[in-house]
């Protein structure tokens, strides 16, 4: 057995985290706004609930405001309901069969309490890869003792993986610190 094999099952995990930090960084509001932000919430529509980006185009016609122009117009109601509901603070007014959401200024503490939430994400995102990091090592020095891992590759196998979380760390930080550039504006 050789000791990139656990690294192989572990970088896909990397990324996943990554790539879920990406979708959730997406939807955190900055300075201009985006189909991201409300794309996902859940509508609640004849009995089944939908993510609003089944139920209609939506778009950024301007950068403080969203447009949602539902597939049939019996969606409007609920849309709205939903958007309501979701505690994003935008004002809607329907303009004939199309939604237009307004994004109020930011506020400077509200910036900053964007921030924190942007801080809490990036690390539920490290955490997540120190734990597949530690679920490896800990497998590998299983291995290790069971004379099936060298104690050589064993050593590599711990410095691949530093250097992945390294490597992903930066990509973490990277993301972050463009994503509040573009909440401080």
């Amino acid at each position: 057995m050789n000791y990139k094999e656990f690294i192989d099952k572990v970088k896909p995990e990397f990324e996943k985290a990554f790539k879920f930090l990406e979708g959730e960084i997406a939807k955190i509001r900055t300075s201009r706004a985006s189909p991201a932000l409300v794309e996902d919430i859940q509508v609640n529509c004849f009995g089944n609930t939908f993510a609003l980006k089944q139920l209609a185009a939506i778009s950024s016609p301007q950068p403080n405001q969203i447009a949602i122009q539902p597939w049939d117009v019996s969606y409007i109601e609920p849309i709205e309901k939903a958007i309501l509901q979701s505690g994003l603070g935008m004002s809607s007014a329907v303009d004939k069969n199309i939604i237009r959401l307004s994004l109020p200024l930011l506020t400077e503490e509200y910036r900053r309490s964007l921030i924190k939430v942007l801080n809490e994400k990036s690390e539920d995102a490290r955490q997540t890869m120190r734990h597949w990091r530690e679920d490896a090592w800990n497998k590998i020095q299983a291995a290790q003792k069971e004379k099936k891992v060298t104690e050589d590759d064993k050593f590599k196998a711990k410095d691949e993986l530093q250097k992945m979380i390294d490597e992903y760390g930066k990509k973490i930080k990277d993301l972050i610190s463009k994503k509040e550039m573009d909440i401080t504006g």
